[in-house]
């Protein structure tokens, strides 16, 4: 099964985020690091300087060390082709979770993810070999929420957009005391409790990814740098590796979930259920009474929806083709109103350098989401959407009305 002991390391700041793992002709050192700690990249950088290891393996995958390192890649991001791809929610959702990180790295002077880009520096310095050893941050997202229930969905939901316009704010100490043991322990507790789909997707899978990644890097040694939350999983995976308990083949777990049967029907049930109110109406209660209630659902429906484009100050114009556009949306699975309403959005007020050039600043304050123009799209596109979901939660009691006489 392997070796498995701690071990002081001069320069470590404590025992428990260094390891020193020997499984047959591998010898890992595993570093466990806060990803907004200034302390973890100092840390990284010491290690590997006094390990010199055959190679260095970090978490985080090529897609997300290109765009931290290169601001060519936001450069040439087209907001247009991601709407039009499905994949809006998906980005927002990432610069959510990188503006929580990002707030918390420069209350302490760190940036998110600097002690990978520190293990990638150090290592090249000294002509060491590296290797991305994370899955991809598209597919993990999109599993989580492929994963994940409609409750689940809400929570996840509410959690992302709590994490991206919290004040909090720790201290030094707070992100040190995150590294070690009990912390790490409770925080994957807390997270399992309240989202267990997504804690396995961002947890669990990715233990086990990152262990294969790195069992397979080679033979030799070799320092990892990873968050201490993945520090005890990927011991435990690394182990069952070397004895040949598991394969280290992991293409299962880039794979997106497709939709359940219940899923693909979902995107039917309403429309059908709004035609179907409205052809029954003018049976069970007449004309004039369906017309007057399918007024009710279109003013419902696009109302909020235009709401939610004001709400992510939209262009005028933006702002009317989301009212007209719900209801079309609506009946239409195809064409959801958060695709009228952000293309529109892009093409009055196309996102210029400045935005592309500002993104990951901006992204760290509330002002800065709405400032931006292409963050701004996507809250036309996210908010838009919302706010005709729920006009037509509240408009269809009244279409079932029309199911009984008056």
């Amino acid at each position: 099964m392997g070796d498995v002991s701690t071990v002081e390391i001069e320069g470590a700041s404590a025992a428990d985020t260094v390891r020193r793992i020997s499984l047959g002709d591998r010898e890992i050192v595993l570093v466990g690091t806060a990803h907004i700690s200034q302390g973890s990249v100092d840390e990284v950088r010491n290690i590997i300087r006094q390990e010199m290891p055959a190679r260095v393996c970090v978490e985080i995958d090529a897609g997300r060390f290109k765009t931290m390192t290169e601001k060519a890649s936001w450069e040439s991001l087209d907001i247009v082709k991601i709407i039009k791809e499905g994949k809006a929610f998906l980005m927002l959702a990432n610069l959510m979770l990188s503006s929580f990180q990002r707030r918390m790295g420069a209350n302490l002077g760190s940036s998110p993810g600097e002690e990978m880009r520190a293990a990638v520096d150090t290592a090249t310095e000294l002509g060491i070999p590296f290797h991305f050893c994370d899955r991809e941050v598209a597919a993990t997202l999109r599993r989580a929420w492929g994963l994940s229930g409609f409750w689940n969905k809400i929570k996840l939901l509410s959690a992302l957009l709590s994490s991206a316009f919290s004040n909090e704010k720790l201290s030094e100490a707070e992100i040190e005391a995150m590294k070690k043991k009990g912390a790490v322990e409770d925080m994957m507790g807390e997270l399992a409790a309240y989202l267990p789909k997504v804690k396995e997707v961002l947890i669990d899978e990715r233990d086990r990814y990152l262990a294969s990644k790195i069992f397979e890097s080679g033979p030799g040694k070799a320092v990892a740098v990873v968050g201490a939350g993945h520090m005890n999983g990927i011991e435990v995976w690394l182990a069952k590796l070397a004895s040949g308990e598991v394969s280290p083949e992991v293409r299962e777990l880039e794979v997106i979930p497709k939709a359940s049967v219940f899923g693909k029907a979902l995107g039917w049930i309403i429309p059908i259920a709004i035609v179907g109110l409205l052809v029954s109406g003018f049976f069970f209660s007449g004309a004039s009474l369906t017309l007057e209630k399918l007024l009710q659902w279109v003013l419902w429906n696009g109302s909020l929806a235009a709401l939610g484009s004001l709400i992510a100050f939209g262009h005028p114009l933006t702002i009317l083709v989301s009212f007209l556009g719900a209801p079309l949306g609506t009946l239409n699975p195809f064409m959801a109103v958060g695709m009228f309403s952000g293309l529109c959005e892009a093409a009055l007020r196309k996102p210029r350098v400045e935005d592309f050039e500002n993104l990951s600043n901006d992204i760290t304050s509330i002002k800065g989401f709405w400032k931006n123009k292409i963050t701004r799209v996507l809250l036309v596109f996210f908010l838009s959407s919302l706010g005709g979901a729920i006009g037509n939660f509240i408009a269809l009691p009244f279409l079932t009305s029309l199911l009984f006489k008056s």
